[in-house]
């Protein structure tokens, strides 16, 4: 809002709801329509344990999908002449032994990524979520840790200099600073 976006377009909880490609709506967290044009998506997800393997295998098909299905819509139109918005991911994970220790991997036929090998589920994560802005499947994309016993009390990490909160509000304040200079 101090980059010049009002208040009044930005949807949480309620008129988050934006059209698919492959399905008829999904309901982001956060949209922002301004003066009638998408202008910005954001995802928010959050990961505790025990099962961080499983969540983490959702979680990134979901992402993906996402992604793929958002910029479909794009693509024909269903933002209705709206320019590129902005996409956003941001994804909590509680920083614990099940997702920071090293996780082995299945290779019946075929070797994995190199990346892969003996990386925790919070690697898994960076490297999903770098792949993603890198791939431009996201605008920008945050990781954070924080441990369940002290994260009340605001502490985390950010394990990616890449991946920061602080990278990732200023790819969207950004956008919001130059989208109001060229509404004037």
């Amino acid at each position: 809002m101090e980059a010049g976006v009002s208040d009044t377009a930005v949807h949480r909880r309620s008129h988050v709801e934006l059209p698919g490609y492959y399905r008829a709506e999904k309901k982001w967290d956060l949209v922002v329509v301004v003066d009638g044009r998408l202008f910005a998506t954001v995802e928010f997800k959050a990961q505790v344990g025990p099962s961080f393997g499983n969540n983490y295998n959702n979680r990134t098909e979901e992402a993906l999908g996402n992604a793929t299905d958002y910029w479909a819509a794009f693509r024909e139109g269903a933002f209705r002449g709206s320019p590129r918005p902005w996409l956003g991911y941001l994804m909590l994970l509680e920083d614990a032994p099940g997702s920071t220790r090293p996780v082995s991997v299945a290779e019946p036929h075929f070797t994995v990524f190199e990346e892969f090998r003996n990386a925790s589920y919070a690697k898994r994560y960076e490297i999903l979520l770098t792949k993603m802005v890198r791939e431009r499947l996201y605008d920008a994309a945050s990781l954070v840790l924080s441990p369940s016993d002290a994260g009340r009390n605001g502490a985390f990490s950010e394990p990616c200099a890449e991946l920061t909160f602080a990278n990732f509000a200023e790819s969207l304040v950004a956008r919001a600073i130059a989208y109001s200079r060229t509404q004037r």
